[in-house]
């Protein structure tokens, strides 16, 4: 097995929260194929998300309900070099500390935050370094994350301080959109973009052979379809849907990446 190190600006976990994690397991067991599985933590249990059998399939897990008030989502993870100093910056720059850092012993130090427009993640460093990135992304597993803000710019200088990301512009003036890098290697985008009525946020990516079928499988099974299925030119085919406890994401096939 490759030797595990920190990979900062890497998403490496996704965590759903909703009021009804077991109508959402069940939706995605058949929309995704994916299995749960539950471990024991401490004196209850966390359900984990695998996308196979081995423990190096596991990609995230279905978290405590949300508060009153709060709508059913997902929430993205992202690894840091320093999760104290990382939460400090995200409140100097504007942000909000939802969860102040803490230990999950033997496994992980992280804080939740907000930033400014209330697009909110987890700032994560795990104690035994994170996964290796895979050559590409197999059925199933997060292989992209989307920043839905009504302004990019003020956006990507607040993740610039926070987690460090770099960024560059892809498309035309028109269809804007930004792809944000650590160390040379892309892990997500922003865009302007938000749908309708939602509030900013990030979306996860979930690679799928066949986006027509997996949206399909989605609004059979009490999901709703919020964008596609479409082409994005020289991209790949996706659809954004809504599980049937009100939580987003997105499931897309990319097309080859050209060397």
């Amino acid at each position: 097995m490759s030797e595990r190190r920190s990979l900062p600006g890497k998403f490496v976990w996704f965590e759903h929260s909703s009021t009804d994690s077991k109508k959402a397991q069940a939706f995605y067991a058949e929309v995704l194929g994916w299995k749960i599985r539950a471990f024991p933590m401490g004196s209850a249990t966390y359900d984990m998300i695998f996308t196979g059998e081995s423990l190096d399939t596991m990609i995230g897990g279905f978290g405590a309900p949300p508060r009153a008030g709060e709508r059913s989502r997902w929430i993205s993870s992202v690894s840091v070099e320093d999760v104290d100093a990382a939460a400090q910056a995200a409140k100097e720059c504007g942000g909000t500390i939802l969860a102040a850092p803490w230990d999950l012993p033997g496994i992980a130090r992280s804080a939740r935050i907000a930033d400014p427009h209330g697009a909110e993640m987890v700032l994560f460093k795990r104690t035994t370094g994170d996964l290796p990135d895979s050559p590409a992304a197999k059925p199933g597993q997060f292989f992209w994350n989307e920043l839905h803000t009504p302004d990019p710019t003020s956006a990507l200088g607040f993740y610039e301080k926070v987690i460090g990301f770099s960024h560059r512009e892809v498309g035309g003036p028109e269809n804007s959109y930004f792809v944000v890098s650590k160390n040379g290697i892309d892990r997500g985008g922003v865009t302007s973009q938000p749908p309708r009525g939602i509030a900013p946020h990030w979306l996860p990516y979930v690679f799928v052979d066949d986006p027509d079928a997996a949206t399909t499988r989605a609004r059979a099974l009490g999901g709703t379809i919020l964008v596609g299925p479409a082409d994005i030119p020289d991209i790949g085919r996706f659809g954004v849907l809504g599980d049937p406890t009100g939580a987003m994401l997105a499931v897309m096939k990319p097309l080859p990446m050209r060397k």
